[in-house]
């Protein structure tokens, strides 16, 4: 399994909202919360929560803060929308989500009682735009028959970058060339109606998935989102209210030291991170494709 870089780069269009997204609240008076609601989504973008979970880091730091009995509590959830909801509706505490969907949650709940703001920088890893249809070679060769899976229609990195490449290919003008044909599915899904080629005849996702994509006969990669964007960027973050945060001061700071302890945890031994990855996520996919390179060497 190839492992992402984990690291905190900002892509160019988080610039604009991160000195925003660091306000610091001033905390409340009374009792912090006996467990801290960390949701995640699917794949390996989403690694440092996995490793959060697997080494029970959210119990570790907080005893270490000297609060007791305060359990991680952990979920999964299908796509960045889904996400934003959960989090605006106070049902999670920790989220995790690309840095457009961060931003557009931020600038809805920006000067609110409730503002929704971004507290790390997760991982650094590309996307690719895969097909099934040998004759696609680039984004100049999607027909209006095309229909291409991406996480979330306008507001996942995956749509955006499409956007970006797509105003590359045709012009500024023409930027939103294709958003009628993109159709939201989750990684997993999009890569089923991929592989079924039925409706969807391009795939824009993320690791694993786009890794498993072009090992199967007749899917071809079309672009790297690090050559529509110039290099690495930021694929994921961790995210939380203000409300959270002004509530439960030493729980918000003991939970960003475990998420830290995770990052250093995954940069010290990947081989024993991507593990974690199959054990946590329970990916028969990833399992399927590791055993299936183990016997190849």
């Amino acid at each position: 399994m190839t492992m992402p870089i984990i690291r905190a780069r900002c892509w160019a269009l988080a610039l604009a909202a991160c000195a925003a997204m660091a306000g610091v609240c001033a905390p409340a008076a009374g009792a912090e919360t006996n467990e801290v609601r960390i949701v995640k989504q699917i794949g390996l973008g989403f690694l440092p929560i996995m490793v959060m979970e697997h080494e029970k880091l959210i119990e570790k730091h907080t005893r270490a803060a000297g609060l007791s009995d305060v359990k991680g509590v952990y979920a999964t959830t299908v796509g960045p929308a889904v996400m934003n909801d959960a989090m605006l509706a106070g049902r999670i505490d920790i989220g995790a989500n690309g840095p457009t969907s961060i931003i557009l949650v931020w600038a809805r709940t920006r000067g609110t009682d409730n503002e929704i703001k971004g507290m790390a920088a997760m991982i650094t890893s590309p996307m690719w735009l895969t097909t099934n249809k040998p004759n696609i070679k680039s984004v100049r060769d999607i027909g209006p028959d095309d229909r291409i899976a991406v996480p979330g229609i306008k507001t996942s990195n995956q749509a955006m970058v499409l956007q970006i490449a797509t105003a590359q290919a045709f012009g500024k003008e023409h930027f939103d060339k294709f958003t009628a044909q993109t159709v939201a599915m989750s990684h997993f899904d999009g890569m089923a109606a991929l592989l079924s080629k039925k409706e969807i005849t391009l795939h824009l996702t993320s690791p694993p998935v786009q890794y498993l994509e072009v090992e199967q006969p007749g899917i071809t990669r079309v672009l790297n989102s690090d050559d529509v964007l110039g290099g690495p960027t930021t694929f994921s973050n961790i995210f939380s209210s203000s409300k959270f945060r002004a509530a439960n001061p030493r729980t918000y700071k003991a939970a960003l030291a475990a998420f830290t302890d995770a990052i250093d945890l995954i940069n010290k031994d990947r081989k024993w991170a991507a593990q974690v990855y199959l054990n946590v996520s329970g990916d028969k996919k990833a399992r399927w494709r590791k055993s299936r390179s183990n016997s190849k060497t």
